[in-house]
């Protein structure tokens, strides 16, 4: 395979991981008007109204292309490493790209529960 076509399968992965990554359904009204995400007040499970809504969808829409995209690296990272053969370069690379991805999760992982700490009510997204 060329670089070319590892391109095409790594977006596919990518794009059919994401697939089944779905948002909630929500259900608020807000001004008399049915909306799907964001309420005016706060309700039971959401103790910051409008503003906590945002804020929960964000860390779900962040949390998604971040899934998507450590996948996606992996995946290209582990095409490297099978097809590097003899080559230290290619397998190096591979290598130091999980490596990142480790990396990048864990730093997003602490973002995530310093947020839920910080925020009162939290923004768990389950």
């Amino acid at each position: 395979m060329n670089k070319k076509n590892y391109l095409k399968t790594l977006i596919f992965i990518a794009v059919f991981s994401v697939s089944f990554i779905s948002l909630p359904a929500f259900a608020a009204t807000c001004g008399g008007v049915e909306t799907s995400i964001i309420s005016c007040r706060p309700g039971d499970s959401d103790t910051l109204g409008g503003v906590g809504s945002l804020l929960r969808l964000g860390v779900q829409i962040l949390t998604g292309l971040i899934a998507a995209g450590a996948i996606g690296a992996v995946v290209y990272a582990g095409i490297l490493y099978t097809t590097a053969g003899g080559s230290s370069d290619q397998t190096k690379k591979a290598i130091g790209l999980i490596r990142n991805v480790v990396i990048g999760i864990i730093a997003y992982s602490l973002m995530y529960f310093l947020l839920n700490w910080l925020v009162p009510g939290g923004v768990s997204i389950l």
